[in-house]
This record gives structure tokens, C-alpha cells and sequence, in this order.
């Protein structure tokens, strides 16, 4: 009997750790972001060159699955995902931010905000992300806030983000991004300007 219960417990502890883990891995755990993993950091910034490709594991196609990102291979595309500002405070609807960049090693580049559900925010404020068209260049920025800053020439909403990521999207990419990100990127900053309700 003592036998039995010992194979028992081993047995409930043993599916309670790899079904935990594997919902940890695929980013499916309660308040878990879909977008913590990958292989690849620059400066805060994630991706895993796996994504969108045949050698991609279960638990990355997981997450790709659920963020959405309807990924490319990585010769056509490749994507970095943040969730903090450069202070590593998460990015939250109620501060607003500098997000400032300038050109990067690819053919075309955006940047997109999602929500805490990997979702673009809903509301009609035409203004979720920035791209290479309208960016132009050379040196940019825009301002991420709830509300369209005075004088800002580009801006990216976050009214109904409450917390939310920024996906950087670069598009053909150049060989030397592909050989060697962190010699080859200078990923765009995100400084926090200031808080609602905050001194």
C-alpha cells in the first residue's frame, strides 16, 4: 500500500511539473507573457531566430501562435519584442514614453504596440505603430501615450493598453543583422517621460 501511494504522489507531482512547465514554456501560465523567450537579446530587446522557421520547437510555435505574429522566415523578417522601458519598469498606459530610434539594418522596419493579451488596444485612435515610411531615414522618435502629445510629430497610442509590449519588426533584413544582431542593431530606447499621477 505504502508502495502504491508513493507511485501515486510521483505520478501527480510529475504531470503537475511538466504541465506546468510546458504552459511556463509556451507562455500560457496565468500573467505570463507570451514573448518572454528567445535566443537572441539586444539592449532589452528579445527574438529567437527559430521563429518561422522548420527547427522552431513546440513551445516557440506556442507562443508565436498566441502573440500572433503570423511569423516569416528569418531571411524575410525578423522580430524583437520589450515589454520595459530602459529603466526596466514595465510599459504601462499610464506613463508615457520617448521611443526613439534610428535607421536600422533592414529593407523596412515598424514598431507596434499590443496589449497584455498580445491584441492591438481597442480604440480608434489610428495610432499603433511607426514604420520606416513614415519615420523617414535618419534620427526619429515618437511619444507612446494614452493621449496625442501637443507638438509630437509622431505618436503611438496606448489608451486601453493598460500594460502592453512594443514588437519591432525588421523586414529583409541584412546579412550582417542575421550573422550578428547585437554588432549589427541599435534597437530603438524607450525612456519614460513621466506617470499619471506620479511628481
Amino acid at each position: 500500500m505504502r508502495r502504491v501511494l508513493a507511485y501515486l504522489i510521483a505520478t501527480l507531482a510529475g504531470a503537475a511539473i511538466g504541465l506546468g512547465s510546458a504552459l511556463a514554456m509556451a507562455g500560457l501560465w496565468p500573467g505570463a507573457s507570451a514573448l518572454a523567450f528567445g535566443n537572441v537579446e539586444v539592449d532589452g530587446w528579445r527574438s529567437d531566430f527559430t521563429i518561422g522557421s522548420e527547427t522552431a520547437d513546440p513551445y516557440i510555435r506556442a507562443r508565436i501562435a498566441r502573440h500572433g505574429l503570423l511569423a516569416l522566415a528569418k531571411s524575410e523578417a525578423v522580430y524583437f519584442t520589450r515589454a520595459v522601458d530602459d529603466t526596466g519598469q514595465p510599459l504601462n498606459e499610464a506613463c508615457r514614453y520617448r521611443l526613439a530610434g534610428g535607421p536600422m539594418p533592414a529593407g523596412w522596419w515598424s514598431v507596434t504596440l499590443y496589449d497584455a493579451a498580445s491584441m492591438l488596444p481597442i480604440n480608434d485612435d489610428n495610432a499603433l505603430s511607426i514604420d520606416a515610411s513614415r519615420a523617414g531615414s535618419g534620427r526619429w522618435e515618437a511619444v507612446i501615450a494614452p493621449l496625442q502629445a501637443e507638438g509630437a510629430e509622431h505618436w503611438i497610442s496606448s489608451r486601453n493598453a493598460q500594460t502592453f509590449d512594443l514588437t519591432l519588426r525588421l523586414y529583409l533584413p541584412e546579412p550582417a543583422l542575421l550573422a550578428d544582431p547585437v554588432a549589427a542593431l541599435t534597437p530603438p530606447t524607450i525612456e519614460r517621460l513621466d506617470c499619471e499621477g506620479a511628481a
